[in-house]
């Protein structure tokens, strides 16, 4: 049958249903985007212990995904412009399943990073390609929504691995109390030297190495369980991982071992899922009308929004692919250079205002405000359902609000989050003080600037171009995210700083950033709500 025949058979209305189950396929990119950035927060501590590494490799292991999502995003758009954005969306499917299985069996930690880049590709691609796909398949009464499923789908995959984390830590906890009882059955309750040293040196920079040794010297050869229990408690190290590191068997041994492999190992299964069903969706009707296969594009468009409403739109798209030249030097011609910075400062200050600060060191952060390393677990857990209860609110309401009404509160709402964070921590009033401040925080976010970023970065640019303008915006987004991942300990660990601010500096950072962003929106971003992506692009041009 005939693509005009096709059109015929599906009337005038479109199909709702149909748009909703395509763009949820696109945004399993987004989910694996979440799953697979989010998976180190549980994970890095028994790798560090497993791998025996240092500060330099710690950060390194850590942050060495995100120069592959910047890679990434680079070629990404090049290839989107070339082949197309489902089969950039397939590739990046492919790189998380490779990620997957090599992370989850590496033999040595050069290995393990390699196979983490090669994730970070697959992130990058996908932080590219699946809102752009969605916005070019979505009809502009509910593009918005539509790309702010995507968000959605980033932040339920942050949820998911913290679950899992928290699951495997739990059962992991259970199996070495077991050993340790089995281990003070069998030798009593004097412990080797030499294994708690091990153990007070894996703590860093917890404990004044000065104490650690006067307290080595007077106990002498053998060390009695209580002795320690007690050092550690006056210098509030959680208790429930001395009882498992001071009888001998490391960082929790099912951890070190075992349980984070299959963290990251777990990242297969939803990574075989969208690689199978992205062969049920069609490629975006935007790059098919560019490439001259017009009756195509015409088909989706009139399944997704109707016949009527498909031609008019099919004309909008070749009217203004026309008047597109088609290079990227366009984005640096009057009019389009003001788009490309507005792109790329949205990109960094999203990431400037320290979202991922709580993302990937949210276990960390929980244990210096006293908890357990389970409970930290579960206060992780608790900010990811925080995060995608309100990326659910703004899903259904950026069509209505509109972006900058809702980038403006948020971003008001963000700074004075971080400014109270900073304050709870000055005056060392924490635990559930910033508990409460930290989860609002994450709510203001997740309800603007996490989601309507990138609902604007998919709609600024022209279409011809769409796909490296993002990719530069995207870069950009991935460099400042590894910036403040890098930066963040460097902060919080520095003496002087501690010394001043107690733990309070990064905070109003990251406050100040977040009143550069309200100010940003408020003076320069255009609001985009109900326009069609062809209007938006003749506001540039006028």
């Amino acid at each position: 049958m005939s693509n005009s025949g096709k059109v015929k058979l599906l009337g005038e209305s479109g199909s709702s249903v149909y748009i909703f189950m395509v763009c949820i396929v696109a945004a399993l990119g987004g989910l694996l985007f979440g799953y697979d950035t989010g998976v180190i927060n549980g994970a890095i501590g028994p790798l560090k212990s497993h791998f025996a590494l240092d500060a330099k490799w710690e950060g390194w292991a850590t942050g060495c995904a995100l120069l592959g999502c910047a890679i990434g995003v680079a070629f990404a758009g090049i290839i989107s412009d070339w082949l197309g954005r489902k089969k950039v969306l397939i590739l990046a499917a492919i790189l998380f399943f490779i990620s997957a299985v090599g992370t989850a069996l590496p033999r040595t930690i050069t290995s393990f990073i390699i196979f983490r880049i090669i994730g970070g590709l697959g992130v990058g691609a996908a932080s590219m390609s699946s809102p752009m796909y969605i916005a070019e398949i979505s009809p502009a009464r509910i593009r918005g929504r539509m790309v702010s499923v995507n968000q959605f789908a980033i932040v339920t995959g942050f949820l998911v691995v913290y679950f899992v984390n928290y699951l495997i830590g739990g059962y992991g906890d259970s199996i070495d109390r077991r050993l340790v009882n089995e281990h003070t059955a069998q030798h009593g309750t004097k412990l080797n030297v030499q294994a708690v040293t091990t153990f007070i040196n894996w703590l860093g920079p917890n404990i004044d190495s000065k104490e650690v040794r006067s307290f080595l010297n007077e106990q002498g050869g053998t060390l009695d369980s209580q002795a320690v229990v007690d050092f550690m408690k006056d210098h509030k190290v959680e208790v429930k991982t001395i009882d498992v590191e001071v009888a001998g068997y490391g960082i929790n041994s099912w951890m070190r071992q075992t349980a984070w492999r299959w963290m990251f190992g777990s990242e297969a299964l939803p990574a075989i899922l969208l690689l199978i069903l992205l062969f049920f969706v069609p490629e975006s009707p935007r790059w098919l009308t560019k490439q001259g296969r017009g009756e195509e594009a015409l088909a989706i468009l009139s399944r997704v929004d109707g016949a009527e409403f498909a031609k008019t739109e099919l004309l909008e798209i070749k009217d203004t692919i026309a008047h597109e030249s088609g290079s990227i030097w366009q984005l640096f011609q009057p009019g389009m250079k003001i788009v490309l910075i507005m792109g790329i400062v949205l990109a960094v200050l999203q990431q400037v205002t320290g979202i991922n600060v709580f993302l990937y060191f949210g276990t960390e952060i929980f244990k210096k405000m006293g908890s357990e390393t389970h409970a930290a677990l579960l206060q992780t857990v608790v900010v990811g359902m925080v995060n995608m209860t309100f990326t659910i609110i703004a899903i259904w309401t950026v069509d209505k609000l509109g972006r900058k009404p809702l980038m403006m509160i948020g971003s008001a709402g963000m700074g004075l989050s971080l400014l109270a964070m900073g304050l709870a921590a000055f005056f060392q009033r924490t635990e559930l003080w910033m508990l409460l401040f930290i989860l609002g925080y994450i709510a203001c976010f997740a309800l603007s600037v996490g989601p309507v970023t990138w609902v604007i970065l998919s709609e600024i640019f022209p279409t011809r171009i769409r796909g490296r303008a993002m990719a530069i915006a995207t870069v950009c987004l991935w460099i400042a995210n590894y910036i403040v991942s890098q930066t963040f300990p460097m902060m919080d660990e520095n003496q002087w700083l501690l010394a001043k601010f107690h733990h309070a500096f990064p905070f109003w950072v990251y406050g100040a950033f977040s009143a550069v962003l309200l100010i940003f929106v408020w003076c320069f971003v255009p609001e985009t709500k109900g326009k069609t992506l062809e209007e938006i692009e003749k506001h540039w041009m006028r």
